[in-house]
C-alpha cells in the first residue's frame, strides 16, 4: 500500500529561521515534546498534541512550554539527550549549552571553539558530546563541559581544511565511530577507539552541508551545494549510489520506521524510497498561500534548512526560513 504525507500544523514564534529540531529518540520518554532552535538566539521546547480544524481534518498544535535564553548570536543546532531531560545546542558564539529542561536552565557551558559552532550530537550512551565548528575543528568533551580530544588542530594533516558543518557519532556500539564533513567537500569517518582519522569518503563537487547515519549505523547520506544525496557504506568506506535533490541540500535524515531518506533542498522536501530508489514525495510550499508577498521576479520563497522525524516515523517536522516548523504525516494513499 503507496504511502504519503500530508500537512498537519504549522509552529509559529520563533522570529527567525529555525535552524534545528529535535525529536526524542524514545517515543515513550517526553515523546509529546520536540525543541526548536533559531537564528532568534533561543530554543523552544513545545508539548504536541492532536486537535481538529474547522473541515474536521486531524491537526497538530504546539503549545510552547519554555523559551531557553542565554546564546549571544544564533542557535545553529540541537540535540536531545536519549533520556529526554537535557538538550544539547551549538551556536554562532562559538558556545555549546547543556540545558536541563525541567528547570529551563543552563546547566553547563562548552567554551573552546574559537569561531561559529556549526553542529553538535551526543553519543549513544549520552557520556560523550561532539561538536563542529567554522574554525575548522571537531571537540570531543565530556558532560562537565570538559574538551577531551580536539581532532583537526593546526598540526594535524588529517583535519578538515575548511568549516565543519556537521558532524554525527554513529548509533552502532559495537563500532565507535564519528562521521564529520565539511566545505573542503569531504566526508571523514573517525576511529573513536583511538580518535584518528580512519577514511575520507570523496565524491561531492561542493561543500557539504550536512551527513545523517542510517538508524542501524551501516549507511552514511551527504548533501549540500552540488545537489546530489550521496550514499556511502560505512563499514566499506565506498559509496553505493547518488540520488539528484535538484537543488543545494541543507539537510537529509533517515526515517525511523522506513528505508527512506528525507532531503531538505532549496526548492523542496524530497523523501526517497532507497530500495526503489524512486521520489516517495515532494513537499513543496505554495506560492500563492504568501499572497503577493514572494511574486515579484526572482524572489525566494522560504526554504527548509532542517528536518527531524518523530521517534515512531509518523511525523516529519520542518524548520523553515521563514521562522515556521511545518508539520506532515505519513498516511497510506488510499486513507487521507
Amino acid at each position: 500500500m503507496s504511502e504519503t504525507l500530508v500537512p498537519r500544523g504549522e509552529l509559529k514564534l520563533h522570529g527567525g529561521w529555525v535552524t534545528a529540531i529535535a525529536c526524542p529518540t524514545d517515543p515513550m520518554v517526553n515523546g509529546d515534546r520536540i525543541i526548536t532552535a533559531s537564528r532568534d538566539k533561543t530554543l523552544l521546547v513545545w508539548r504536541l498534541s492532536e486537535d481538529t480544524d474547522t473541515d474536521g481534518q486531524k491537526k497538530i498544535v504546539g503549545q510552547p512550554l519554555r523559551r531557553l535564553k542565554g546564546h549571544s548570536h544564533h542557535v545553529e543546532d540541537v540535540t536531545l539527550s536519549s533520556d529526554g531531560q537535557f538538550a544539547l545546542s551549538g551556536s554562532w558564539d562559538g558556545t555549546l549549552r547543556l540545558w536541563d529542561l525541567k528547570a529551563g536552565t543552563t546547566s553547563r557551558r562548552f567554551v573552546g571553539h574559537n569561531k561559529d559552532v556549526l553542529s553538535v550530537a551526543f553519543s549513544a550512551d549520552n557520556r560523550q558530546i561532539v561538536s563542529a565548528s567554522r574554525d575548522k575543528t571537531i571537540k570531543i568533551w565530556n558532560t562537565l563541559g570538559e574538551c577531551k580530544y580536539t581532532l583537526g588542530e593546526q598540526d594535524d594533516p588529517s583535519g578538515h581544511s575548511e568549516w565543519v558543518s556537521c558532524v554525527r557519532f554513529s548509533p552502532d556500539t559495537t563500532n565507535p565511530i564519528l562521521v564529520s564533513c565539511g566545505w573542503d567537500k569531504k566526508i571523514k569517518v573517525w576511529d573513536l577507539s583511538n580518535c584518528k582519522l580512519k577514511q575520507d569518503l570523496i565524491g561531492h563537487t561542493g561543500y557539504v552541508n550536512t551527513i545523517s547515519v542510517s538508524p542501524d549505523g551501516s549507511l552514511c547520506a551527504s548533501g549540500g551545494k552540488d545537489a546530489v544525496a550521496m550514499l556511502w557504506d560505512l563499514a566499506e568506506g565506498k559509496r553505493l549510489y547518488s540520488l539528484d535533490a535538484g537543488a543545494i541540500i541543507h539537510a537529509l535524515c533517515f526515517s525511523p520506521n522506513h528505508y527512506w531518506l528525507c532531503a531538505a533542498t532549496q526548492t523542496c522536501i524530497r523523501i526517497w524510497d532507497l530500495e526503489s530508489k524512486s521520489v516517495v514525495s515532494e513537499l513543496a510550499l505554495d506560492p500563492e498561500s504568501f499572497g503577493h508577498k514572494y511574486r515579484s521576479k526572482g524572489s525566494q520563497l522560504p526554504y527548509c534548512v532542517c528536518l527531524s522525524w518523530s521517534a515512531d516515523g509518523n511525523l516529519l517536522f520542518g524548520g523553515y526560513t521563514d521562522g515556521i516548523v511545518r508539520i506532515w504525516e505519513v498516511v497510506n494513499a488510499t486513507g487521507m
